[in-house]
């Protein structure tokens, strides 16, 4: 198995690389046949992948000792079902899982490229192939899973009893693949940009992709969430600690997207931001990677044993400056069709939506780094721990759940003060009836009640939004029920 899995990542490899090449080559040399023949080996780089995991996990099962890997992440004990598992459990393990899942997703991201980016489809395989290839590369020289064991005692040492849980099932895999989706949206864009696609043309590609991706994303937190408070003692669902940290960092600039590209969508506007937005939540996943693959910052769920930190660093500086550049080169032609008429607008109240998200999201970053600075300036650590967060990102998320109720009711465009007194006076009122209901009951915690009264708001915004749109529906005659 070690053979055949040495030598289906050596193919994907060679494949990865002349898919890359060659759809650009053939653009430049004007032959179709050389730009068809690249996207089909892209194709069979992801089967080639495929092929690997498959061996590595027929060798989990079989119990193949001669295997370094699986004899360090395995034994005889162990359920035949976490054994299947314990393929991702390691770090050479997990990154042959991250290139091949990757690999495969932009199998099916080139495969569904709408025929309005045909034109971008060349440079878009380039820049998948291109980040299969960093990985493959990685897997061959500095993390390779079929390994040869040092020492072939026919004895295991076994995987970590808190990985022997419903959750590894799901987590992991999940975690992992929407982290590294988030170059799927970002090639997108990438690949229109330098075929001069500048307009609208790469919109509803990136836009879906990135839902599909940040639904990935936010399943893996949220099974992450319930793993973390069934078994590992946390006293809580979230901890802020640094790998989680990094996880939600480009689930908060995603879901800033999927609310701004609704603007570019309807009103063409926020373009320029929009390419921003994907190219921070890219630069921000290939961060992730690099904090979990043996970065400077301590963290109970990273390989801290990884030499591979300062490769990941370098990919993600160079993925800062090639978003960098493509935004800089094209920067003239990204202009929205129409500028914002008014602060008092939907636009207006997306446009506050992006700033919070990122708001937490710097926040996130800075505590992250911030430990790192204070090591540098003053040679002492000092640690950034939960209620440092939760008292600066909590006001902030509060601000984005009482948007919430707010920008839906708010008309495209324009709308005046009174109008917009008129539409909210609803949720405000229950908002403000709940918070009074909830005093009386004896809750004295103020954030508390302004929590509650925000959730309330919110849910009757949305009720009056649903309530609106279904009678004007009625009116203009069409199914009631639809």
């Amino acid at each position: 198995m070690a053979d055949l899995g040495t030598m289906s990542l050596l193919l994907a490899l060679a494949l990865a690389v002349y898919a890359g090449v060659g759809s650009v080559a053939g653009v430049k040399l004007g032959s179709g046949d050389l730009v068809m023949s690249a996207r089909r080996s892209a194709y069979m780089a992801g089967l080639a992948l495929a092929v690997a995991v498959g061996a590595l996990v027929y060798a989990f099962v079989t119990h193949d000792f001669s295997i370094e890997y699986v004899r360090g992440h395995s034994d005889l004990a162990q359920s035949q079902a976490y054994t299947w598992v314990a393929m991702y459990a390691g770090n050479e393990g997990s990154l042959l899982y991250i290139t091949a899942i990757f690999t495969v997703m932009s199998m099916v991201a080139i495969y569904v490229t709408p025929r309005r980016l045909e034109p971008s489809r060349p440079y878009i395989i380039a820049i998948l192939m291109g980040i299969s290839v960093f990985f493959l590369t990685v897997l061959l020289t500095l993390a390779d899973p079929f390994a040869p064991a040092l020492f072939d005692d026919g004895r295991a040492i076994g995987v970590n009893p808190l990985l022997r849980h419903p959750g590894m099932f799901i987590h992991p895999p999940l975690q992992m693949a929407g982290l590294v989706g988030v170059a799927i949206p970002f090639a997108f864009v990438g690949g229109a940009m330098i075929a001069g696609q500048t307009r609208d043309q790469w919109l509803d590609a990136a836009r879906v992709s990135a839902i599909l991706v940040w639904a990935t994303l936010s399943a893996g937190l949220l099974i992450g969430a319930w793993w973390a408070y069934t078994i590992l003692g946390w006293g809580g669902y979230w901890s802020w600690d640094p790998i989680e940290n990094v996880a939600i960092m480009p689930w908060l600039v995603l879901t800033a997207f999927i609310h701004s590209v609704m603007v570019q969508k309807r009103r063409g506007m926020f373009r320029m931001w929009n390419i921003a937005l994907l190219s921070m939540a890219f630069v921000l996943a290939q961060f992730g990677l690099f904090i979990n693959r043996g970065g400077p910052v301590v963290s109970v769920h990273s390989f801290g044993a990884s030499t591979i930190g300062s490769v990941f660093l370098g990919f993600m500086l160079f993925s800062l400056l090639f978003a960098l550049v493509i935004f800089l080169w094209r920067y003239p032609m990204l202009k929205s069709d129409r500028p914002l008429e008014s602060f008092l607008s939907r636009e207006a109240s997306f446009l506050v939506n992006n700033f919070l998200f990122l708001g937490v999201t710097f926040v996130t970053l800075w505590g992250i780094l911030f430990p790192l600075f204070s090591e540098f300036a003053n040679n002492e650590t000092v640690t950034v721990s939960a209620p440092w967060y939760n008292q600066i990102n909590g006001p902030i998320l509060l601000a984005i759940v009482i948007l919430m109720g707010i920008g839906p009711l708010l008309p495209w465009r324009r709308t005046t003060a009174t109008s917009a007194r008129r539409w909210l006076s609803i949720p405000v009122g229950i908002s403000l009836a709940t918070m009074a209901l909830l005093w009386i009951s004896g809750v004295h915690e103020l954030w508390a009640i302004v929590g509650f009264g925000a959730l309330s708001m919110v849910m009757s915004a949305v009720m009056e939004e649903w309530y609106r749109g279904t009678m004007a529906q009625r009116r203009a005659g069409l199914n009631f029920a639809t």
